[in-house]
C-alpha cells in the first residue's frame, strides 16, 4: 500500500508535535492505552483492556494486555506505562516542553515548568501495582479523561529505545528546535507496523508489517507514505496507480474521481476552520469592534457553498454541532458588509492593514485548499476597506512556528480536527490560556474554561461548556469560518479502509487486490 501524503511528517515521536501528517504515520506504529472504535469517536480497548476511575476522577487504574512486546523485543507492562508518563512529566527544557503541545494542554504543567506551560501539573504519579496493572494518580479530575488517553501524543513507546537513542534530547533555538535521531530513525512501539526507513531527501517513509503486534495483524507487508505536496500531482499519481490513496481530495474533484472508479469516503464533520486574530501583533485588533468587523465582513455562507465539500456547514462557534457543549445560544455574526464598515469607522480603523498568513504544501481536513481559502477571505476583507499583505509559508517549513510560537501574523488561517469527543478539546485547546497565536489575556475567560474542564461528566460538563462557548463568541478572540466535511480517497482495488471522523484511519485492515 502506497499512500500519498501532502507533506513531510514533522518527526515520528508524536509527543513532540500536534500535526496530522505525523500522526497518520505514527498511528500505524504506536498504540495508546485506549483507542477510538474505527469510524467513530467511541472508546474501545487498546493496550489497556479495562480502565476504571476512582477517587472522584483523580485516580485511573489500567488493566493491561498481557504478553505484549515492543518492536525491539522488550516487554510492554505497567513499568513501561509509568516510564512514559514519567518521561513526559519530567521533560526538561523550554524547547522540548513547548513542542509538547498536547501534554501542555491536557496535563497543564510539568515537574518544573520551563516553557509556555505555566499551570500546576495535573499529573502526580504512576504506580506499578503489578506487571499488568498501572495506576495513574492526578492532582485533580479532568473532564477530558478518559477520551484524552486516545491521543496519539500519549502513545506508549519502548523505554529502552527512548533511553538508548536519547529521545528527550532537544537542541537548537526557539522556533527552530532540533530533535534527536530517535525521532526520525528509532521510534519504537507495539503497533501493527514498524519503521523501516524515513528517506527525507526522497520524501518517503516506509513501514513494514510487525508480525508480533498485539493489535490486529496487518494485511499488507509494507506500507509506504510518499510525500507529494501538490494536490493535482497526488490525483494524477492515484489515477496512474503509483499510489493507492491520498487524503483531503478537492471537493471539486469528487465527481471526477468517482467517475474514474476511485472510492471517495466522506468523513462526518468533526473539525472547525477559523481565522485566527493576533491581538499582540497589531494594537487595533485589541478593539472588539475591529474583531467584530472582520466577522461581519466575511461571507461564510458563500465560501462554504462554493469552496467546500458536500456536508460542510457554516460555523457559528468553535465547537462542532455533534459535540456535547455545542449551543445555538451564542452571539452570531452574519454577513453584513455595511455593519463591518461601520464598526471599522467607529473604531478609527478605516486604514487598517493586516499581515495575513496562510500555509502552503499542505491540505488539512479543515483546510483542503489553503490558497483558495486565503483568496476568498482576503477578497471579502478588501471589500470592507482592509488592506491585506499576504504571507505564504510551508506548513512544515515555518508556518506553524510563525503563527503559534512566534506570533508574527496579524491574522491567519488554521483549524482543528477533534482528537476526542469533548468541547474542551476545541475551545479549551484554543483559548484556555494565554498563547502566542492569539496574543490576548482574559483571566475571566480562562477561568470559565478551567471550570468547564473540571466539571463532572454529563449534564454539568455540557452546560459548563455551553457557558464557555457564549463567552468566547462575545469576546471573539478569533472567527469560526466553517465545519468542513473532509474526505479520503483510495483506488478501486483497496479494501478495508474505514473513514474516521477523527482522521484516525488505521491501515492494518487494508488490503490491495
Amino acid at each position: 500500500m502506497i499512500f500519498g501524503n501532502a507533506g513531510n511528517p514533522k518527526m515520528l515521536d508524536p509527543i513532540f508535535t500536534d500535526e496530522g501528517e505525523t500522526y497518520r504515520i505514527t498511528r500505524q506504529m504506536l498504540d495508546t492505552l485506549i483507542q477510538n472504535k474505527p469510524g467513530t469517536a467511541d472508546l474501545e480497548p487498546s493496550l489497556a483492556e479495562k480502565w476504571e476511575p476512582s477517587n472522584e476522577g483523580k485516580t485511573w487504574t489500567f488493566s493491561l494486555k498481557k504478553g505484549v512486546k515492543f518492536h525491539d523485543g522488550t516487554p510492554f507492562n505497567a513499568k513501561a506505562v509509568c516510564f512514559n508518563f514519567d518521561r513526559w512529566f519530567n521533560m526538561k527544557g523550554e524547547l522540548a516542553q513547548n513542542a509538547m503541545i498536547y501534554y501542555g494542554d491536557v496535563f497543564e504543567g510539568f515537574a518544573k515548568n520551563e516553557g509556555a506551560a505555566k499551570g500546576d501539573p495535573v499529573y502526580k504519579s504512576c504506580e506499578v501495582k503489578d506487571d499488568s496493572t498501572a495506576v495513574l494518580n492526578l492532582t485533580k479530575a479532568k473532564g477530558a479523561f478518559p477520551a484524552a488517553f486516545t491521543l496519539p501524543a500519549f502513545s506508549m513507546q519502548s523505554p529502552d529505545a527512548v533511553t538508548k537513542y536519547k529521545g528527550d534530547q532537544v537542541t537548537g533555538s526557539s522556533g527552530a528546535p532540533t530533535f534527536s535521531e530517535y525521532t526520525s530513525k528509532y521510534v519504537t512501539g507495539t503497533g501493527p507496523f514498524k519503521l523501516e526507513s524515513w528517506d527525507q531527501a526522497k520524501g518517503q517513509v516506509t513501514l513494514v508489517k510487525a508480525t508480533d503486534s498485539p493489535s490486529q495483524q496487518a494485511k499488507v507487508d509494507k506500507l509506504i507514505f510518499k510525500i507529494i505536496p501538490d494536490e493535482n500531482a497526488r490525483k494524477q499519481a492515484l489515477k496512474a496507480g503509483d499510489i493507492q490513496g491520498y487524503d483531503f481530495p478537492a471537493p471539486a474533484d469528487y465527481g471526477l474521481l468517482r467517475g474514474d472508479g476511485e472510492q471517495v469516503l466522506i468523513r462526518p464533520s468533526f473539525n472547525v476552520l477559523y481565522l485566527g486574530i493576533n491581538q499582540a501583533n497589531n494594537p487595533k485588533l485589541k478593539d472588539p469592534k475591529v474583531r467584530q468587523a472582520l466577522a461581519y465582513g466575511i461571507n461564510r455562507e458563500q465560501f462554504v457553498k462554493t469552496k467546500l465539500a458536500e456536508g460542510s456547514d457554516v460555523a457559528t462557534e468553535f465547537v462542532p454541532k455533534v459535540i456535547s457543549g455545542y449551543t445555538e445560544d451564542v452571539k452570531k455574526y452574519p454577513y453584513d458588509k455595511e455593519q463591518a464598515k461601520k464598526l471599522l469607522q467607529e473604531a478609527g480603523a478605516t486604514d487598517l492593514t493586516l499581515k495575513f498568513y496562510y500555509p502552503t504544501e499542505v491540505s488539512r481536513p479543515y483546510l483542503p485548499n489553503p490558497a483558495d481559502t486565503f483568496t476568498a477571505i482576503s477578497e471579502d476583507l478588501k471589500a470592507i476597506g482592509i488592506k491585506v499583505e499576504a504571507v505564504a509559508k510551508p506548513w512544515n517549513g515555518g508556518y506553524k512556528e510563525d503563527v503559534q510560537q512566534l506570533g508574527k501574523q496579524d491574522i491567519h488561517l488554521l483549524g482543528w480536527t477533534g482528537d476526542y469527543n469533548d468541547a474542551g478539546n476545541f475551545i479549551g485547546t484554543f483559548f484556555g490560556r494565554q498563547k502566542k497565536e492569539f496574543g490576548f489575556e482574559n483571566k475571566d475567560l480562562f477561568k470559565t474554561l478551567a471550570d468547564a474542564d473540571a466539571a463532572p461528566a454529563g449534564d454539568a460538563h455540557a452546560q459548563a461548556y455551553q457557558k464557555a462557548n457564549k463567552e468566547v463568541m462575545e469576546y471573539l478572540p478569533a472567527i469560526p469560518i466553517a465545519y468542513p466535511a473532509p474526505a479520503i480517497v483510495v483506488g478501486p482495488k483497496v479494501k478495508g479502509l474505514v473513514a474516521s471522523p477523527l482522521t484516525d484511519e488505521r491501515f492494518n485492515t487494508v488490503s490491495v487486490g
